[in-house]
């Protein structure tokens, strides 16, 4: 712990946030500015407060916090599961949970959280409407093939669903071309670049310009892919124990199948990675295997890319990755 740094645990819920002070207090607070101001009163110089990512209801308190020049740091939940799990504690109410948040945070002194920029916020969520209305329209056309193959008259229940498939094609892409827009408006050079990588298309990059903060969120490859859930995990101990190797799966799931697809054209245009595919294909690898090799390769080159500014060239990625690895 930093000598001078007063850590606060705070778990926020919709209506409400609990809070462990220093000195051990637990005090709640409603989750409007009436309880900020009240949370401000209560904090002096050197205050840090720790949150755990919860959705929609942190962000409003930490955007306020740092706007108030406080130390905000948002941690993972599952960190703070398994830091939880560690010290065996069996209790769980939000003022546990306060308190095992102020714990972690005078354990391990977590880095400070900076916000998004704004255009990355909207396109987010510009991004995350888009999904969510991707898997209406599949659930429809879904449907539409089930009515297709039955016996009897359900002309007017196909007319209703072909009218929803194509009112959520018009406006998938409408929220496609505002989120290039926005893309384009602030990260027009990164987004080129990008695309520059042979197998990597405009959808894919515009989605890892935004998950990753235009990569300023990361320093390395390493950092990158255990992000995105593409990192392996070897579950191996003594002489019984010989777990497979899989890739973890934290993470946003959307971009790592984007990425999966991607792989497939990287193996046919991207000449590192068709080295690499075909190297592990020989070993005996699966091609499932060989094609997450490939996904995992196309997003350290992107890092790299978008480190340097400088666009894709078959001689150097070839070979290793530079400074990123």
């Amino acid at each position: 712990m930093n000598e001078g740094t007063k850590f606060f645990g705070v778990d926020v819920s919709m209506e409400t946030f609990d809070v462990s002070t220093p000195d051990q207090k637990h005090v709640q607070f409603s989750n409007n500015q009436e309880g900020y101001n009240k949370l401000l009163k209560l904090m002096g110089s050197g205050s840090h407060c720790v949150m755990e990512a919860t959705g929609a209801y942190h962000q409003k308190l930490a955007f306020w916090l740092f706007s108030h020049e406080i130390k905000v740091s948002v941690v993972n939940p599952i960190v703070i599961k398994r830091f939880a799990q560690m010290r065996l504690r069996l209790a769980k109410t939000d003022k546990a949970d306060a308190r095992m948040i102020r714990q972690y945070a005078e354990a391990e002194n977590p880095e400070v959280w900076i916000p998004p920029q704004e255009y990355i916020t909207e396109a987010f969520e510009i991004n995350g409407l888009i999904t969510l209305l991707i898997r209406q329209r599949t659930a429809l056309k879904n449907k539409l093939h089930s009515v297709n193959h039955k016996e009897g008259g359900f002309s007017m229940i196909m007319k209703v669903i072909e009218k929803q498939i194509k009112n959520l094609d018009q406006e998938i892409r409408q929220l496609e071309t505002s989120m290039e827009k926005l893309i384009q408006e602030h990260e027009r050079e990164m987004l080129t670049t990008l695309c520059s990588i042979p197998g990597i298309g405009k959808k894919t990059a515009m989605f890892l310009i935004v998950i990753t903060d235009g990569f300023r969120s990361f320093e390395n490859s390493k950092q990158l892919c255990a992000y995105l859930g593409l990192a392996p995990t070897i579950k191996v101990s003594g002489k019984s124990v010989r777990g497979q190797s899989r890739i973890s799966k934290t993470g946003n799931s959307t971009i790592r199948n984007l990425l999966f697809m991607c792989s497939f054209t990287a193996c046919e245009r991207n000449k590192a990675c068709r080295e690499l595919y075909t190297r592990m294909v020989n070993k005996g690898k699966s091609k499932k295997v060989g094609l997450i090799a490939v996904a995992n390769k196309l997003l350290k080159q992107s890092l790299a890319i978008a480190k340097s500014g400088i666009p894709y060239n078959e001689a150097h990625y070839s070979m290793r990755p530079i400074c990123v690895q």
